[in-house]
């Protein structure tokens, strides 16, 4: 049996470059759909090595917390082609990571 957050960074560890996720989608993944706060917390502080610049609300809209900000996860996700404008992701349900 695995924990939320073990869930929550395996999910996370599998979202690719150039693509985003929210909080929701893997709340919802993980099994717990209500949780999405959670998840942002686990985000905050997990493991450093995952790719948490892909997290996003459900509005495509960057992260408030982000470690370095909103303009360090756009720089971030720029690195991978992910483009943002006014802190939210262009084309955000084209870049929107949901597995089958």
């Amino acid at each position: 049996m695995t924990t939320l957050r073990q869930d929550v960074e395996a999910l996370m560890a599998k979202v690719p470059a150039g693509k985003v996720t929210t909080y929701g989608d893997i709340a919802a993944l993980a099994g717990h759909a209500n949780a999405a706060r959670i998840v942002g917390g686990i985000a905050h502080y997990g493991d450093p090595s995952l790719p948490w610049h892909r997290l996003v609300n459900r509005f495509g809209g960057l992260a408030s917390g982000y470690h370095g900000g909103r303009r360090t996860q756009a720089e971030h996700l720029a690195a991978e082609g992910v483009t943002c404008t006014n802190n939210r992701v262009d084309n955000f349900e084209e870049r929107r990571w949901r597995p089958l």
